[in-house]
């Protein structure tokens, strides 16, 4: 057994990549999980009081460990408190898409999104048994008080630097996530543009200057792909994309029907969602706001106006018109269920 897996309490060398904005699910997290790998569940865009219930419902499925994932930034520079100027700029860039679902110009929130700080209190108090996190390091004195009640902890890296932070910070696990992976880049000490690092470079350099064992992300998809970055220096393999496309995922039937298809050999890294650099499968609304990310507001203005849309759109099947998050192997993807994915992961270890 791996030090990765031994300090996870897990029997393969696998987990589950975490997925925001709804797409996770605790059938998912637990199915994983009970066939011997690290399921996870994405929380960063829950209050608090929603991530003891999370935690709750993912006990009652499965004794095996899982984690519960937040993001640690959770907001770019202006955006808790967006300008006038802010939010008329990004509803010129996507008024058009509003108006063509008949949707009006939505009133501003109360709140653009949740505080990490609040977040975290409510995960402790909840001890899941992983707090996973990207986009940054929390405060030491998290990092303490998850060590005390017995929380292991994994942080995620996309340049060698973010990866020393996190050692030097006491992480227990360190993932090292390429940029062909398919979601959010949760770059945090320079512009995701300018952390731009494959997998295949990234792991062996990690792995070479960390004290914590080094879990792969990004371009893995399969057993090969696993006994690739084990070769590598990694202790673990985590799988995005091959597991947002299993049917026990929370997102919909035509994103996992696409992403079976030729549609999925051609993504891009794109600001259009959400105002932060993220992979999906290019479509209209890449091809045609992703140009226009300079007048876009900051994280997470952006993305709280694109998540009104999202609804009408997805009711419509406007696919066009929706984030289809994936990454750069998506094209080999195989299984359609998370059991059968497993099954064939581990025999091929």
């Amino acid at each position: 057994m791996s030090e990765a897996a031994r300090r996870l309490g897990v029997d393969l060398p696998l987990v589950q990549g975490p997925f925001g904005g709804g797409l996770s699910t605790t059938r998912l997290a637990a199915t994983v999980s009970e066939l011997g790998g690290l399921g996870s569940f994405g929380a960063h865009h829950l209050p608090p009081e929603a991530i003891g219930r999370v935690v709750g419902e993912l006990r009652s499925l499965t004794a095996r460990p899982f984690a519960v994932n937040l993001w640690v930034s959770n907001h770019d520079d202006g955006g808790l408190a967006p300008s006038s100027a802010d939010l008329d700029r990004v509803w010129r860039v996507l008024e058009p898409y509003f108006r063509e679902l008949g949707l009006p110009r939505p009133a501003p929130p109360g709140r653009w999104a949740e505080r990490f700080d609040e977040q975290v209190e409510a995960l402790l108090e909840a001890r899941p048994p992983v707090f996973s996190f990207i986009f940054g390091v929390p405060p030491a004195a998290v990092l303490a008080e998850c060590r005390r009640r017995g929380i292991v902890t994994s942080g995620a890296a996309t340049t060698i630097a973010e990866a020393r932070a996190l050692d030097e910070a006491g992480v227990d696990v360190i993932v090292a996530t390429g940029f062909e992976a398919g979601g959010h880049r949760p770059s945090f000490l320079a512009r995701a543009e300018d952390s731009l690092m494959g997998t295949l470079a990234l792991v062996p350099l990690v792995a070479d200057r960390v004290q914590a064992p080094v879990i792969a992300a990004g371009g893995v998809g399969d057993a090969r792909g696993v006994r690739a970055v084990l070769a590598l220096g990694a202790e673990a393999a985590q799988l995005g994309t091959a597991f947002l496309a299993t049917e026990e995922s929370g997102t919909t039937d035509e994103h996992r029907a696409l992403l079976f298809s030729d549609r999925a050999e051609r993504t891009a890294l794109t600001r259009a969602f959400s105002g932060r650099l993220a992979r999906g499968l290019r479509n209209r609304f890449v091809e045609e706001v992703g140009p226009r990310a300079g007048e876009l507001a900051p994280y997470p203005v952006t993305s709280w106006f694109v998540s009104q849309l999202r609804p009408a759109a997805v009711a419509a099947r406007r696919t066009d018109l929706v984030s289809l998050w994936g990454g750069q192997i998506a094209p080999n993807l195989k299984h359609r269920t998370a059991k059968a994915l497993m099954e064939s992961l581990a025999a091929g270890l």
